[in-house]
């Protein structure tokens, strides 16, 4: 009696651990479209996109009625806190537990090449926004990644050449020791040969480093007339005050190769007077990017960068790709996507590229002086807009393996 009791009980137990064993794992509800967004909420690029991102995600969210499909829309955020494991992790588990149908993600090169490859395996869309550099659609590319905003092509095209067009010919560039710094030092490298200038160095620079003096007595005993900033948020904004304590920027022309305007808010239109950078888009451009700009305002209490302001685009631009599709299904919302034209307060005649570059305009703008500032934020003007194919070049051009040759 007690050998059967503890037999039944035991059997019992066995299909119990069996029952849990098999159960399914646990994905959205059939009545919504998770969207989740993974960048860095903590770190030197929290400001780039960060809280500010969100808040453009929500507002794109609201403005498309909430629901698509007839789901409700759910979104999802993580810090990756610029650890390409963490990211990835992030993005796999979302992938596997909660029913992920799109990831956007942000701010570091190297978390997003690690989360285009998640995207890859687990079929799930993935917009990369704010990382800038170019192997994104180039030896990165998959059929699940778009490019967003801009990459380290755009951004050379645009300050490299501009700047070594008048007159600064010689360059040494402080760069962000990782693939994004060294992508943007290539590119931009690329542009000052083709344009009859040289490199004449580089230093390389942990991520978030607190002291720049070492690396900038490097720049300064180079003697070149341009001193390339391949480095972006936190970095770039202690670089150029490490600079200007140096008395570096009275020797050398200071180049942001990737610079926003929460950049220039922060430095002070008295320290940031003159600087060049290139841009995808500004909240002073038109009325369409004002009334934006008035809305974010409205929540943050600062302008939006133009990565907050791609966030916006780039979620209603996935949102319009499955209304059209009629499904979640992400090949035939990746079909959708590549086939839609992008004209919103971000853009006009934006188009995603077979390799999934957003081929769209991109503008060099430089700093104004505090005398030309007329209101607050009112800190770029434009030097020169070029157009999609001038700033990222022709796609016979992109060495993504995807492309038929």
């Amino acid at each position: 009696m007690k050998r059967f009791s503890l037999t039944a009980v035991s059997l019992a137990m066995m299909a119990a651990l069996a029952s849990v064993a098999v159960a399914p794992v646990a994905h959205a509800a059939d009545n919504e479209v998770v969207i989740g967004d993974i960048d860095d909420l903590s770190g030197p690029y929290s400001d780039v996109i960060g809280k500010g991102g969100i808040e453009a995600l929500n507002m794109a969210i609201a403005d498309f009625g909430g629901k698509v499909l007839g789901k409700k829309i759910t979104v999802l955020t993580a810090d990756h806190q610029s650890k390409p494991d963490i990211g990835s992790a992030k993005f796999r588990e979302w992938a596997d537990q909660n029913g992920l149908n799109m990831l956007l993600g942000g701010s570091n090169t190297g978390v997003s090449i690690a989360m285009s490859k998640v995207a890859a395996q687990k079929k799930v869309p993935f917009i990369a926004i704010g990382a800038a550099g170019a192997s994104l659609t180039n030896a990165d590319c998959t059929p699940y990644t778009v490019h967003y905003a801009y990459d380290t092509n755009a951004l050379a095209n645009g300050t490299a050449t501009v700047m070594t067009q008048n007159g600064g010919k010689t360059w040494y560039f402080l760069t962000a020791d990782y693939a994004f710094g060294t992508q943007l030092q290539d590119a931009a490298t690329k542009v000052v040969l083709a344009n009859g200038g040289k490199s004449l160095g580089a230093v390389r620079v942990p991520l978030a480093a607190s002291d720049f003096s070492s690396f900038l007595l490097q720049a300064q005993g180079s003697k070149a007339q341009v001193l390339g900033l391949a480095n972006a948020g936190a970095d770039t904004i202690n670089s150029i005050k490490a600079a200007q304590e140096f008395g570096l920027n009275n020797t050398m022309q200071l180049a942001s190769l990737l610079a926003f305007i929460s950049d220039i808010h922060s430095l002070g239109l008295k320290a940031a007077q003159g600087l060049y950078l290139t841009t995808s888009w500004y909240w002073d451009a038109d009325e369409k990017t004002r009334a934006f700009g008035k809305r974010f305002f409205e929540k943050m209490k600062k302008e939006p960068t133009d990565v907050q302001a791609a966030y916006y685009s780039a979620t209603l631009t996935y949102l319009n790709a499955v209304k059209a599709a009629g499904t979640t299904d992400p090949d035939k919302v990746m079909a959708e996507l590549k086939k839609a034209k992008i004209n919103d307060m971000y853009t006009q005649g934006g188009y995603i590229r077979e390799d999934g570059l957003m081929v769209h305009p991109m503008y060099v703008m430089q700093v104004k002086a505090p005398a030309d500032s007329k209101y607050p934020w009112d800190y770029f003007k434009l030097v020169k807009k070029m157009s999609g194919e001038e700033a990222y070049g022709p796609l016979s051009a992109s060495t993504c393996p995807l492309l038929k040759k």
